[in-house]
């Protein structure tokens, strides 16, 4: 095996044996020239990302066609310790070694008992000691339908809460749920944000106000929604847009929920293992919730889904949710693994301290482009929303003071600060999302080396999601290019990339409408 470097000077273990520049583009596209083909219309990554991977290690992804990128799509954030990381790998070769089955459905194993005892001992405190685990089917939207299941059989009610934005999985229990998918059954509420504040004023009012309208849709009589068998919610919506939901505003939703006796299932399923800066996104408002929704990070980069609950809701009757391939021995051996890893290391911190200081810089970039309208997040899971241009009067308040303070965390500190009042009326109108811009971006990132997605209710907003791993000089280079990418946007996009693309227009008959 020959050692090459990355293009952040990472070694990566590859082939002696190196092809030709042009064999590689061949084979490249001819990869991707039969997806195209034989693949369904539904594929969503691929078509954004003309790539195709052969090796990675870490942050690092190389081509078939030998360019070599930094990935901070991450597998949509299963990668906690990145591309194939050695303990990963170890514990997974551990298995394959010791010829121990890979297939045992929910039988008990020396392996499953590694797992467990050491996702509960990263549980909240106040339910790892009252805790029950049910194995699902090998992705996250399963253990979302499980969750469902569980507080219906247990409350003998049938409604869910769930909150505009969400994004719970693709199966049909798990879509009604979600943002996008009406539902009867499914009465969605308002989830708190500063800078498209469905109140218009962000801060602590807009979340307060978001919490009075659950509490009101509860406790009147006359809203339509009878009491719920659960409230399903995510510490931070990750498709939605990168939304850190306020840490007072989850409190109040725990006290909502326990006052009346409504089961409150926490969607980990992206923010756990790290991510955001404590083991669970939970921990960060200090709340224990009922059930708790897992997948991602859990099976340290394998396919592994597993519901977390209290064990008086264990109401179950045997059989009554199974899954055929619920006992992934590959996945709980990298799972555990990649959980030690991280509580070991106390990679929560460096999670939250990398977070702070990547959203810092980000803040400064946005100064610099106004097509950047937002920056926030919590740890290793950014958001940075792309938006029209200026407007006539932007950034002015009603008492003409900046509005620079929108840049919030998501915390209830907010645009006004801790505290202090917020007044209708006084937070200017957000600018249009840009699909086409946040787009574009991705585009300019993908030339330089960069992955990044794209998310957010009009996929306008550019996500980071770098493993937990990643280092110093790796993230100088993200975001390094990152900013050359929206400076190449903005400058295509600006006045001068404005009349030139009208000109193409009119030379094409299209006309400047």
């Amino acid at each position: 095996m020959a050692v090459t470097e990355t293009a952040s000077g990472e070694a990566m273990a590859g082939p002696a044996a190196v092809a030709e520049p042009s064999q590689a583009r061949s084979a490249h596209e001819g990869i991707l020239r039969r997806q195209s083909a034989r693949e369904s219309a539904a594929r969503t990554y691929a078509r954004a990302l003309p790539i195709v991977p052969v090796r990675a290690r870490g942050l690092t992804i190389e081509g078939a066609d030998g360019r070599r990128y930094l990935d901070c799509l991450s597998g949509a954030g299963t990668l906690a310790l990145g591309h194939n990381h050695p303990v990963v790998l170890e514990a997974i070769r551990k298995v394959l070694d010791s010829g121990a089955p890979l297939h045992v459905l929910d039988l008990a194993t020396p392996v499953k008992d590694a797992f467990i005892t050491e996702l509960f001992r990263t549980l909240p405190p106040g339910l790892a000691d009252h805790a029950r685990v049910q194995f699902c089917g090998p992705a996250g939207t399963d253990a979302v339908e499980a969750a469902f299941k569980l507080v219906r059989a247990a409350t003998g009610r049938d409604g869910i809460l769930a909150f505009a934005g969400a994004y719970h999985g693709m199966t049909s229990g798990a879509l009604e749920a979600s943002g996008d998918a009406p539902d009867v059954r499914v009465a969605r509420l308002p989830f708190p944000q500063d800078y498209r504040c469905p109140f218009g004023v962000g801060g602590p009012h807009g979340a307060e106000l978001a919490a009075r309208w659950t509490q009101s849709l509860l406790d009147d009589p006359k809203s339509g929604v009878p009491l719920p068998a659960g409230m399903i919610l995510e510490p931070v919506q990750g498709e939605g847009g990168v939304l850190p939901a306020p840490d007072e505003w989850m409190r109040r939703m725990r006290r909502i929920t326990a006052d009346r006796s409504v089961p409150l299932i926490a969607d980990e399923v992206q923010t756990g293992v790290g991510r955001t800066g404590a083991f669970w996104a939970v921990e960060h408002s200090g709340i224990t919730p009922d059930v708790m929704v897992l997948s991602k990070a859990i099976g340290g980069s394998l396919p592994l889904a597993v519901v977390v609950y209290r064990d008086d809701l264990d109401v179950w009757e045997p059989g009554a949710h199974a899954g055929t391939f619920r006992g992934n021995q590959l996945a709980m051996a990298a799972g555990t693994a990649t959980m030690a890893y991280v509580r070991e290391n106390d990679l929560t911190a460096r999670a939250a301290t990398l977070g702070a200081l990547m959203l810092q810089q980000l803040r400064s970039l946005a100064q610099e482009f106004p097509v950047i309208g937002d920056v926030r997040g919590r740890g290793l899971m950014i958001g940075v929303e792309m938006v029209d241009g200026e407007m006539e009067g932007e950034g002015e308040s009603a008492e003409g003071e900046g509005s620079a303070g929108l840049l919030g965390t998501g915390g209830f500190a907010g645009a006004a600060g801790a505290g202090a009042a917020v007044v209708p009326g006084t937070i200017p109108p957000p600018r249009p999302a840009s699909s086409e811009l946040a787009a574009a971006v991705q585009r300019e990132c993908l030339r330089r080396g960069l992955i990044v997605e794209l998310g957010g209710r009009h996929a306008s907003v550019i996500r980071l999601l770098p493993p937990l791993t990643i280092t110093d000089e790796q993230t100088t280079a993200v975001l390094d290019r990152l900013a050359d990418a929206v400076a190449a946007v903005a400058r295509s996009h600006g006045p001068d990339g404005e009349r030139q693309r009208q000109h193409r227009r009119r030379s094409r008959g299209e006309g400047t409408g």
